[in-house]
């Protein structure tokens, strides 16, 4: 292999593109293969019946969920994304009632208050751990904030006794998006299970998955039945379940197909093996990586596990004397894929910018239901717009498997890159 950075026309020192990250098995081909055989994709009735709750692979692989995450309820649904309007909905949002989250998630986790006719406020993220920063949600509460969504980001939980005590103090309710962080504890407890309301993703590139979908649990029973009616037109069916609270009872198709949750309950089984394939990568991808001046490895939580979703990094342009986008080009020559130099910083999506979502007049932002005027300018989350434009560098651990052959190539990329950062500046 040449010395010279293939940048710089050199050979690469990954010539070939790694595996792709696949949690599935025969295990997951005969289960799946079994409900196919039945006949019986699908139990769901969209009226009170016992159907209501859906078929047995819905209700064994709720069931499996209970109990590894140790919670009272776990409700499957087509994806996270419904999961978060059903869990929105379950603490009986109102039209113009504020939710503070993250910037630096999927664009689900804000969109979903909105389509609420809530409103998302931004508070700024953790620089260390970028989570959501417990002293810039305080900043952020106003007479009209109602909860916090809590994105528990790239595999680790973010500061839930910290949250939790602020929520408290403030009576609002708090709900976990721990879609990339299934599996992680925080002090002995399952991230995601602190909360009210929280859940997992079953996307395709998660830890787990079952194409697309999603699991939300809970503790609180009335929350675990709004949450249930939702997910299955809430509308036809609370006259005759005896419901009377009839707020946001506007009912969906967010249910869980039959042969998802049969390879949900295989997928299930294998959470505890991957989660340690995982850390063992990133902790070897770590160790290989720690020498290399200037460049900043993530950091793990007091009395918290981290999952590795993503293997987030920073890079200190002073110290390198190279700018990110440089290295990061050098890299990629190298053959060093699904590394990326931005994550989301919503606030500044066009339709935040612009305040624009339902039809073209700026509702819910200029109608009565709004209550002031709410900030979305650059500026409002220094740390999480920093992290953009200055020094963040992402490797993408969710897409790949990583054995140790492979770790270490990646490791001697890196190696590579800074062993020649003179020749990049």
């Amino acid at each position: 292999m040449s010395d010279t950075l293939a940048l710089l026309g050199g050979s690469k020192v990954i010539n070939f593109e790694l595996n792709r990250y696949n949690s599935l098995g025969p295990e997951e081909v005969e289960a799946a293969k079994k409900v196919v055989e039945s006949g019986n994709l699908s139990q769901f009735l969209g009226c009170w019946d016992p159907d209501f709750y859906g078929g047995p692979k819905v209700q064994e692989f709720e069931m499996n969920c209970r109990e590894y995450f140790n919670v009272k309820h776990a409700i499957t649904v087509n994806s996270w994304t419904s999961g978060l309007i059903a869990a929105i909905g379950a603490i009986g949002i109102e039209p113009g009632d504020e939710i503070i989250v993250s910037p630096w998630t999927m664009s689900a986790s804000a969109t979903a208050i909105l389509h609420w006719n809530a409103i998302p406020v931004f508070a700024d993220i953790e620089p260390n751990t970028y989570c959501i920063d417990p002293v810039s949600i305080e900043k952020n509460i106003s007479p009209y904030t109602k909860a916090i969504m809590v994105v528990d980001i790239f595999g680790q939980s973010a500061n839930m006794e910290e949250i939790n005590r602020i929520a408290k103090k403030h009576n609002l309710k708090v709900i976990n998006d721990t879609a990339q962080s299934p599996g992680s504890l925080y002090k002995g407890k399952y991230t995601g299970t602190l909360g009210d309301i929280g859940g997992y993703s079953l996307n395709y590139h998660k830890h787990i998955h079952t194409g697309e979908g999603g699991i939300l649990v809970t503790n609180d029973d009335e929350l675990a039945e709004r949450m249930q009616l939702i997910r299955n037109h809430a509308e036809a069916v609370v006259k005759d379940k005896g419901v009377t609270n009839l707020t946001n009872m506007v009912g969906y198709n967010f249910r869980l197909g039959e042969i998802e949750c049969a390879i949900g309950i295989e997928q299930l089984k294998k959470l505890d093996s991957k989660i340690k394939s995982r850390i063992h990568a990133a902790e070897r991808l770590r160790n290989g990586l720690k020498g290399l001046s200037g460049l900043k490895l993530p950091e793990i939580r007091s009395g918290a596990t981290h999952v590795y979703y993503i293997f987030p990094m920073e890079i200190d342009e002073k110290v390198t004397g190279v700018s990110k986008n440089r290295i990061y080009e050098a890299l990629v020559a190298e053959g060093v894929s699904d590394i990326s130099l931005q994550y989301a910083n919503l606030h500044l999506l066009p339709m935040y910018q612009k305040k624009i979502a339902y039809g073209s007049k700026g509702f819910p932002w200029t109608s009565d239901i709004c209550k002031r005027e709410v900030d979305y300018s650059k500026g409002i989350c220094p740390v999480a717009e920093g992290l953009n434009d200055s020094t963040y560098l992402g490797y993408e651990m969710c897409v790949r498997e990583f054995p140790d052959e492979h770790v270490d190539l990646v490791i001697r990329a890196f190696q590579k890159v800074w062993n020649h950062l003179n020749l990049l500046k």
